[in-house]
């Protein structure tokens, strides 16, 4: 996929399955596996990681258009954790240029971050629930746009709907992977290093197990 291709549209009825049944979430499993395949590959997620800080701290420095580049780039960044996680989900080999490859579907990204985050906004300021809704059901999105090209919104709608049929649980999810990422924080932010990737990981290994990949090229 090129960097600056919108997407395609999905036949929604890929989804049916999904959409039409409560999906189980096995947090403590998902978290777990996150964790074996961090210390698989330690020295590649730690060094991405660094990089991902480096670019950030960067970039909010020198970019004239402030959080608009910001929020491009760093979505097409932390991609790269869902794709290195695609690929050793499937017994692919890892290579360290493969958590690059998120700027292949730099435009999709960029869209759902700036509608995600504009949608969030209103929920939030709309008595906060209906923005917390909204934060736990986009978490398929980018997985979405990574495992089927998908455009934007179409993305955006499937991880809503999929997400609100165990939304409860979801959260709980997203709350333990906030949590441990708080821990990291904590630590200086050192830890950050360590439980970025983790829960990365285990949110990718969530979207395999519910949704179940659909390319083998990423």
């Amino acid at each position: 996929m090129a960097a600056f291709d919108f997407g395609v549209k999905v036949d929604p009825q890929v989804f049916d399955k999904q959409l039409n049944t409560p999906c189980v979430l096995n947090v403590q499993e998902h978290i777990k596996h996150g964790w074996e395949m961090f210390k698989e590959h330690v020295g590649e997620f730690v060094g991405f990681t660094l990089i991902v800080f480096v670019a950030y701290a960067v970039i909010s420095r020198v970019a004239s258009a402030g959080s608009v580049i910001i929020s491009g780039v760093v979505a097409s960044l932390t991609a790269g954790y869902a794709i290195a996680a695609f690929r050793l989900l499937s017994g692919q080999q890892l290579e360290f240029a493969d958590f690059f490859k998120g700027f292949n579907y730099f435009l999709p990204l960029f869209l759902a971050t700036l509608a995600g985050s504009f949608l969030l906004i209103i929920g939030f300021v709309l008595l906060i629930i209906p923005g917390i809704y909204l934060a736990v059901a986009y978490m398929f999105t980018s997985f979405l746009i990574i495992d089927y090209r998908m455009e934007f919104w179409q993305a955006m709608e499937i991880s809503r709907k999929i997400i609100t049929k165990n939304w409860v649980a979801f959260f709980g999810f997203s709350f333990a992977l906030f949590a441990i990422n708080l821990l990291g924080f904590l630590t200086f932010g050192v830890g950050l290093l360590v439980t970025i990737p983790v829960t990365a990981c285990a949110a990718a290994i969530a979207y395999r197990e519910i949704i179940g990949l659909y390319s083998t090229e990423w």
